[in-house]
C-alpha cells in the first residue's frame, strides 16, 4: 500500500470480522471518524430501509421507528445512508442548516452510547409549532427514549427533542444550540459543559440534574423546572425500566458556574421548593440575565445550601469534616453572588435576605473549622443586628436593655428611685452618662448603681456602635 506521495491514496480494506479497532481505523479512512461499530448486516439493512419507507403520520402516531429498538450500529448506518448516501447534517455548514436530519420519532435508544455522533437536525420529537397543536397522546407517540443514553460530544444542533426521556442521560459537552427541547425530561441528567447557546428549553424537567459550567447564551428557561421534587408513580414506574437506581426524590438542579446573559429567558422559572430545595447557584455567571421576572418567595434556601445540611452525599456514603467545609463554603459563596446580582437590579430585599443566609452559613464554617473566637463573635453580631440585615433587633435590644436596667436601678435603690426616675437615669446611663451619674452615690464607686450605672454605659456603646452599622448597611448598602 503506497502514500499520497507516491501517486496513490493509502486505503484500508474492508474488515471482515468485528474487531472494533479494525473497523475504526477503516471508517477513518472513508472520512466517517464519528463511526466506531461494525457494519450491520444485509437483513438488518433491508430492516431498516423497510422501516424508512413508512410515511410519517402525526395524527395517527405512525413513524418509521417508532417503538423500535435501535443500536449505535444501526444509527450510524441511518446516518450514512442518509438522504441517498450524502450522510448527516454537518451544522458546521451554514448552507446544511435548513436540512432534516433521519427521523427518529418514538424510537427507543436507551442506554445506548451515541457519543460524537452527528446528529444535528435530528427529529426526535414534534416541533414546537407541533407540540403546541397537538394533542397529548398525539406527542407521546412521537417522544424519543433516551433514558440514560451516553451522549458526551454528541452533535444536537437543532434538534427537535421535545417531549423526549432522557432521564439520567449524560450530555456532557454535548452541542445543542438551537435545539427544541420543549417539556423534555432531563431529570438527574448530566448537562456538564453542555453547549445551549439559543437553545429552547420552556417547561423543561431538570430537577436533580448537573448543568455544571453549562453555556445557556440566549437560551429560554421559561417555567423549566429546577427544584427538588418527588417523583410520581407513573414516572417511576416508567424510568425505573431502564435505571432501577432511580431515586423516588429528587435533589435541586445544579447550575454551578453555568453561564447566563442578557438573552437567557428565565420567567417563571420554578428555582425553589421549601420542601425539597432550590436549584444550587455557587459561581454562576449571571451575567445581565433579568431576575425580576422569578418567584424568589419560593426560595427558602439555595440548593448549595440545602446539600451542605445533608448528612451524607447523594450515594449515602457519610461525608467527610473536608467535605461538609467545602460545601458550605460553596453554599456561602452563592448566597453572596447571588445577593451582589439581585442588588444590582434593584432587588435590594431579596438581596439583604440572601446576604444574611450567607452570613449565617459563613458562622458555620467558622464552627467546623473550630475558630471558636470567630464564631462567638458572629454570633453575636447575628444576636445583636442580624449582620446588620435585621435592624429590629437592634431596637427591640435597646428597649430590652433600658426597661432592665431601669427595674434594676428601681430595686436596687430601696424603692428610693420611682419607676419614671428610674426610667430616665437608665436612658442617661446607656447613652454614656452612666460613667458620671448625678445622684449623691456618685462619690462612691462602690455603690452597686455606680456598678450598674458603668455597665449600662459600656453595652449602650456596643448597642449604638452596631446600630449605627445596621443603619449604614441597611439604608446605604455599605
Amino acid at each position: 500500500m503506497r502514500d499520497q506521495d507516491n501517486g496513490m491514496v493509502s486505503t484500508l480494506q474492508r474488515p471482515t470480522t468485528d474487531d472494533p479497532e479494525a473497523w475504526k481505523a477503516y471508517w477513518e479512512s472513508q472520512g466517517q471518524v464519528w463511526r466506531t461499530q461494525a457494519e450491520i448486516d444485509e437483513e438488518r439493512q433491508t430492516y431498516l430501509v423497510q422501516r424508512k419507507a413508512i410515511i410519517p403520520n402525526r395524527e395517527n402516531g405512525i413513524y418509521p421507528f417508532k417503538d423500535i429498538e435501535l443500536s449505535r450500529a444501526d444509527v450510524e448506518w441511518l446516518l450514512a445512508m442518509h438522504e441517498n448516501g450524502r450522510g448527516p447534517v454537518d451544522w458546521s455548514d451554514e448552507r446544511q442548516r435548513n436540512r432534516k436530519g433521519i427521523d427518529l420519532r418514538g424510537a427507543i435508544l436507551s442506554t445506548i452510547d451515541l457519543s460524537y455522533l452527528p446528529l444535528a437536525r435530528t427529529c426526535g420529537g414534534l416541533t414546537v409549532r407541533e407540540w403546541d397543536s397537538q394533542e397529548s397522546n398525539q406527542r407521546d407517540w412521537a417522544r424519543i427514549h433516551l433514558e440514560r443514553a451516553h451522549l458526551y460530544r454528541t452533535h444536537l444542533e437543532g434538534i427537535d427533542l421535545s417531549g423526549a426521556y432522557m432521564e439520567g442521560a449524560d450530555l456532557s459537552y454535548a452541542f445543542l444550540e438551537r435545539s427544541y427541547l420543549v417539556e423534555v425530561h432531563l431529570e438527574r441528567t448530566r448537562l456538564h459543559k453542555a453547549h445551549l447557546d439559543h437553545a429552547y428549553l420552556r417547561e423543561a424537567h431538570l430537577e436533580g440534574s448537573h448543568i455544571t459550567q453549562a453555556y445557556l447564551y440566549e437560551t429560554d428557561l421559561s417555567l423549566s423546572h429546577l427544584e427538588g421534587k418527588k417523583m410520581s408513580l407513573d414516572d417511576l414506574n416508567r424510568v425505573r425500566i431502564w435505571d432501577k437506581s432511580f431515586p423516588a426524590v429528587l435533589p435541586p438542579a445544579e447550575l454551578n458556574g453555568s453561564f447566563f446573559d442578557s438573552g437567557t429567558k428565565l420567567e417563571n422559572i420554578f428555582l425553589g421548593d421549601n420542601r425539597y430545595g432550590s436549584a444550587s447557584l455557587a459561581d454562576l455567571h449571571w451575567g445581565d440575565a433579568n431576575l425580576l421576572t422569578i418567584d424568589w418567595t419560593a426560595v427558602s434556601i439555595l440548593g448549595d445550601e440545602w446539600k451542605a445540611k445533608q448528612p451524607k452525599k447523594y450515594s449515602g456514603a457519610n461525608k467527610d469534616k473536608q467535605t461538609g467545609i467545602q460545601e458550605h463554603l460553596a453554599a456561602v459563596r452563592a448566597n453572596r453572588q447571588l445577593a451582589v446580582a439581585l442588588q444590582v437590579q434593584g432587588v435590594n430585599e431579596v438581596a439583604s435576605y440572601f446576604a444574611y443566609r450567607a452570613q449565617k452559613l459563613q458562622r458555620l464554617v467558622f464552627r467546623r473549622q473550630k475558630k471558636f473566637g470567630q464564631y462567638i463573635f458572629s454570633f453575636f453580631l447575628d444576636l445583636l443586628a442580624g449582620y446588620g440585615y435585621r435592624p429590629g433587633r437592634s431596637v427591640l435590644w435597646y428597649l430590652t436593655v433600658i426597661v432592665g436596667f431601669a427595674l434594676a436601678y428601681h430595686f436596687l435603690g430601696g424603692l428610693s428611685l420611682n419607676p419614671p426616675d428610674a426610667l430616665i437615669f437608665s436612658i442617661m446611663s446607656f447613652h454614656g452618662r452612666g460613667f458620671f451619674p448625678s445622684l449623691s452615690q456618685e462619690t462612691n464607686l462602690h455603690n452597686p448603681l455606680v456598678m450598674l450605672a458603668a455597665t449600662e454605659a459600656i453595652i449602650g456603646l456596643l448597642i449604638e456602635i452596631s446600630f449605627i452599622a445596621t443603619f449604614t448597611q441597611r439604608f446605604f448598602g455599605k
